[in-house]
């Protein structure tokens, strides 16, 4: 998956915008929710390759896939996933693929060499892609910048800033404040705001608050999409908070 506009974000799973792509190989996927910022719009070229096809492809004379690909045929194990940065190289060929002016058979055989030209440097990007950021790695000014910023969120959980106007105040790049959000809780700024935002709605819904208080407060509009991501997070309803009912993880 290529990105030239827009976001997703999967939370502890994967962040993928104009900067970071993704390659997911066969295998079972953990369960996820994805986040698509309004006013974004996402353009981009997702290719999917069934594993059997996949292994035809790339196959050895030998039959066999390499070492190097095994990773993407993981089978009943669990799916390897990857978050390739996204170069201007990459960003041409998928700028390519979206704008073919060809028709017909001249279409296709167009569109197969340029998805494997696609394939091919997003795979070199995992190839080369540094390892994640730990806590322990981060300079002690870039650790309490994003302390500051996680502050600010905290603050601000009903109307949160922008991931880049986040950056800004704080005084880091947008790279420096996801990969520092990443090695210091585990997540994204957005599964950050999500994570916290759940976190005050059941304090506030224990507290003698309704639920549309709790989910206005917290910043939901949606009362329905609420309910649902707070299940997800504690394994009980909103309402069922409210009445007194203990949560899952407790």
């Amino acid at each position: 998956m290529v990105h030239l506009s827009g976001v997703v974000d999967s939370g502890k799973f994967l962040y993928q915008d104009a900067t970071q792509g993704y390659i997911g190989g066969s295998g079972i996927q953990s369960t996820m929710t994805n986040f698509h910022p309004a006013h974004q719009p996402e353009v981009g070229v997702n290719i999917h390759i069934e594993p059997q096809v996949f292994s035809q492809l790339f196959a050895t004379p030998a039959g066999e896939v390499c070492p190097e690909l095994q990773p993407l045929l993981q089978g009943d194990d669990r799916q390897q996933v990857f978050s390739p940065k996204t170069t201007r190289a990459i960003q041409a060929v998928a700028q390519q693929i979206i704008d073919c002016p060809l028709m017909g058979l001249t279409k296709r055989l167009y569109l197969q060499g340029k998805v494997f030209e696609l394939m091919a440097l997003q795979l070199d990007q995992v190839r080369n892609t540094e390892a994640p950021a730990s806590a322990s790695a981060l300079k002690p000014d870039t650790l309490a910048r994003i302390h500051y910023a996680a502050e600010i969120l905290r603050s601000r959980l009903e109307s949160p800033p922008s991931q880049t106007e986040l950056a800004q105040r704080v005084g880091v790049s947008d790279r420096t404040l996801r990969r520092g959000f990443q090695a210091i809780f585990q997540t994204t700024v957005l599964g950050y705001v999500t994570e916290q935002r759940l976190l005050q709605a059941e304090q506030l819904l224990r507290h003698g608050f309704t639920v549309a208080e709790a989910a206005h407060r917290c910043g939901y509009s949606n009362q329905g999409h609420f309910a649902a991501v707070f299940k997800r997070k504690f394994g009980i309803t909103p309402k069922q908070c409210a009445m007194g009912q203990k949560s899952a993880h407790s």
